[in-house]
């Protein structure tokens, strides 16, 4: 097999959950091959890039062999090599305040004191 559908290999890879999730986010524009927009009836072979916009973020991936079965995790891998650079520390969520567990219920300074944080940010 030399090449299968973009929406048959995300799924497959375990990208999305369904292969309906997959369609969509190629009808939606956020799937990319070689820097094209993709449809979901696109090709892709070995050694294509592709870049996906999930809800975790943006994926790049280059393609190392074709699957059109969805297969355990420990397989799904190793048919892409992962470009993705790594999260940065600003990125992550952060809380604002944190109260220790032990205090109970906030008094009502407490949380004039926590919406006044949440205005200013």
């Amino acid at each position: 097999m030399e090449s299968t559908r973009i929406d048959k290999w995300l799924w497959a890879i375990r990208m999305t959950s369904t292969r309906q999730d997959a369609t969509e986010l190629c009808k939606a524009g956020h799937v990319r091959i070689n820097d094209k927009p993709a449809k979901a009836a696109n090709t892709v072979r070995p050694g294509d890039k592709i870049n996906v916009r999930l809800h975790a973020g943006d994926k790049s991936l280059e393609v190392v062999s074709i699957i059109e079965k969805r297969v355990g995790y420990q397989v799904a891998v190793t048919c892409y090599i992962d470009h993705t650079p790594p999260a940065e520390k600003d990125e992550l969520y952060v809380p604002i305040f944190q109260r220790d567990k032990s205090t109970g219920r906030p008094t009502k300074k407490d949380r004039r004191e926590l919406d006044r944080l949440r205005k200013n940010f």
